[in-house]
């Protein structure tokens, strides 16, 4: 019988906050038992595998980028709403790189995935900045890698550490915006 107290939602919980904590690679049921103050094979009733858990750590973290990327972007077009797409992934980045580690490659298993429910959100939210620009419908896909590289790209560095050069990281975020921008418009 599960521990009362534990369930899948709270195991998971904890684990991305212990993924943020001390990184993904670090992330062990037992490390995870140890935190939740159960035994390791308890954990086991509530997710089948490390690798489960990693997917359902995605899913949460995918969920709460969509959920901050939709109220980011409310009343927004063009590039304020290219600002504030932006700066969400870089804080939610920046505060949660555990978690986000998760969702960096991950197939789909079925339509109805939570993964890819998630995911699908964020993309929406991409693409609704995309629509502030008039893009060949062509080079949606394109454009919406784009942005997910760059922004990915800059607050990963960030979040690892990566920027040690004198100039301002806040300045040359705007300066990506900026130029971002300039991209889509032209």
């Amino acid at each position: 019988m599960p521990r009362a107290g534990l369930d899948p939602a709270t195991v998971v919980a904890a684990a991305a906050a212990l993924a943020d904590d001390a990184g993904l690679d670090n992330v062990t049921m037992s490390l995870l038992a140890e935190r939740l103050g159960v035994r390791t094979p308890s954990l086991y009733k509530h997710v089948s595998s490390l690798a489960d858990l990693h997917r359902r750590i995605a899913a949460l973290a995918l969920t709460e980028l969509g959920d901050t990327l939709r109220d980011a972007l409310q009343g927004r077009s063009g590039r304020p709403a290219l600002a504030a797409a932006a700066c969400a992934i870089r804080a939610y980045v920046v505060e949660h790189p555990g978690r986000y580690a998760t969702t960096i490659r991950l197939d789909a298993a079925s339509p109805d995935d939570p993964v890819a429910a998630a995911g699908a959100r964020v993309l929406d939210s991409l693409s609704a900045v995309l629509a502030g620009y008039r893009l060949d419908p062509a080079d949606t896909v394109h454009a919406l890698r784009l942005l997910r590289s760059l922004f990915h790209g800059f607050a990963v560095l960030e979040a690892a550490g990566g920027f040690e050069m004198d100039t301002d990281v806040d300045d040359s975020f705007d300066w990506l915006i900026g130029f971002v921008d300039r991209a889509l418009t032209s």
